[in-house]
């Protein structure tokens, strides 16, 4: 069974107070058993909450630091009280975790208080002034400037980070989560110790230990869940796909709901894509296959996209698969962060406001989140012949459409500038330039086609879109990179 990380450090910090004399630091508080006072208790638990790293308390230590052991019933009181008080009494609630372990010859309790993102934890319903550090081995009352130094080092819990779920046991864990999909997409075994499961949940995000149970977090209901609707405050961020007759939202033709968590669902929601997308039929090697009309790859960035970098916080919508005769459009809660504009979204610095779920999509190897997912898409719309992407900011929403495949002569002058545009990025971010024959090959013309492709670079370098690398050079052999480079 492997060992908590905390517990080492525990007791080591352990034997660091008891040798060569019992002394008191502030890392660890060693008791016998369990004061009659709530409030202390609540202070301790505040302090270590406050402190760097968190803290430890020990049972089953007398005054004199001899180990004198606890008994069951003594650890089950313990760990009840001070779960209920960490969650009860304390501003923000925190989780305990609790271990109990041989040391010299009988069994001690350690339970952790680790140190809260949120500071300075301080007693519910009071000021934060009424807060709580461990200084030179004690628990004291923070003074004014201490608090004021504990709120610059706070930080606001992350949407990801906050509980999905009351507070449950682990076989609930495991009937709500499909942890062993998780595991397979980690490609790695399913942690079969009940201790060892529960360290690995921490971990990886999934769940927040407490003394009693577990509380699962948004992350880990939001990319494990077997049913979303488990969880009333994401029922609505399940994913929808809804497909439509003609070229508006008139008539539908069916909508198919999610279910399950983005992660453990997402191969399910590519493969009833692949079965309602329309397919053309083309001849390889004399066989007559059946090819989609829309790249496969370029569906699976743009949806990761959309369910990784979606603004959680936008109530009463999820996101959107929309399917039309002409077009694919797929729709994310939330506008673009600061900063960001939709037309450098190509090759631009990955950044998102959900990194747990980017990180952990990443490793599920379902996105890369090295700022190769716009790059790699617009690469296959080329080879598809598809138009342009379109990338449009909506009120509180982002939207990507692919359109479904048009000749060069079938597609509208602006549609020709921003593939214009779309291939010079994609150019200038693999070292190379926009030329009159790529340009060509992107649109699958020939050399008899010269001539309308130049009037089309031209236009697009009047509308600010492009602009050549080099003035000095002929026209004829003249290139071309982005306007922003």
């Amino acid at each position: 069974m492997a060992t908590k990380h905390w517990v080492t450090a525990a007791l080591r910090n352990l034997d660091e107070t008891l040798t060569p004399l019992p002394h008191e630091i502030n890392e660890l508080d060693w008791k016998t058993q369990l004061s009659v006072h709530k409030d202390r208790l609540a202070e301790h638990l505040m302090a270590f909450g406050n402190h760097p790293n968190g803290g430890t308390l020990v049972f089953g230590i007398d005054d004199d630091g001899a180990p004198v052991g606890v008994d069951a019933d003594t650890i089950a009181r313990v760990t009840n009280t001070l779960a209920n008080l960490g969650r009860d009494a304390l501003e923000p609630p925190l989780a305990i975790d609790h271990g109990v372990v041989d040391y010299r010859g009988v069994a001690v309790l350690l339970v952790h208080v680790p140190e809260q993102p949120t500071k300075p934890v301080h007693r519910r319903g009071k000021s934060i002034e009424e807060a709580w550090i461990r200084s030179g081995g004690t628990t004291r009352k923070a003074s004014r400037q201490e608090v004021g130094g504990m709120l610059m080092n706070s930080s606001a819990p992350r949407w990801e980070e906050l509980r999905a779920s009351p507070l449950i046991d682990l076989e609930e864990v495991q009937r709500l989560l499909d942890l062993d999909a998780i595991a397979g997409l980690l490609q790695r075994p399913l942690p079969g110790d009940p201790e060892d499961l529960s360290h690995w949940l921490a971990a990886e995000g999934v769940t927040v230990p407490d003394g009693r149970g577990h509380y699962i977090t948004n992350f880990g209901a939001v990319a494990a869940a077997r049913k979303l609707e488990d969880f009333p405050d994401l029922e609505r961020k399940r994913i929808r796909v809804i497909r439509y007759r003609g070229t508006n939202k008139v008539e539908t033709i069916d909508e198919l709901p999610g279910r399950r968590g983005y992660a453990v669902g997402f191969e399910g929601l590519i493969g009833h894509l692949r079965k309602v997308l329309p397919h053309s039929e083309v001849i390889q090697q004399s066989l007559r296959t059946e090819v989609s009309m829309y790249p496969e790859l370029a569906l699976r960035e743009l949806i990761a996209n959309a369910l990784i970098h979606q603004d959680f916080t936008v109530t009463g919508a999820g996101p959107m698969v929309e399917i039309y005769d002409d077009r694919i459009e797929v729709t994310s809660p939330g506008t673009l962060l600061p900063g960001k504009k939709p037309d450098r979204l190509i090759g631009t610095t990955p950044e998102s406001r959900n990194e747990k779920l980017a990180s952990s999509f990443r490793r599920y190897r379902i996105c890369e989140e090295r700022g190769t997912g716009f790059q790699k898409i617009v690469r296959t719309i080329e080879l598809f012949g598809l138009p342009p992407l379109v990338l449009a900011p909506q009120e509180n929403a982002f939207r990507v459409t692919i359109g479904a495949p048009r000749k060069f002569t079938d597609m509208s002058m602006t549609e020709r500038i921003e593939a214009c545009y779309q291939h010079a990025a994609l150019q200038y971010l693999s070292s190379q330039t926009l030329t009159n024959t790529t340009l060509r090959g992107r649109f699958k013309l020939n050399e008899k086609q010269r001539n309308q492709v130049t009037n089309l670079i031209s236009d697009a370098v009047g509308a600010g879109r492009i602009k050549r690398k080099d003035l000095g050079a002929g026209k004829k052999f003249a290139e071309y990179v982005p306007y922003w480079a």
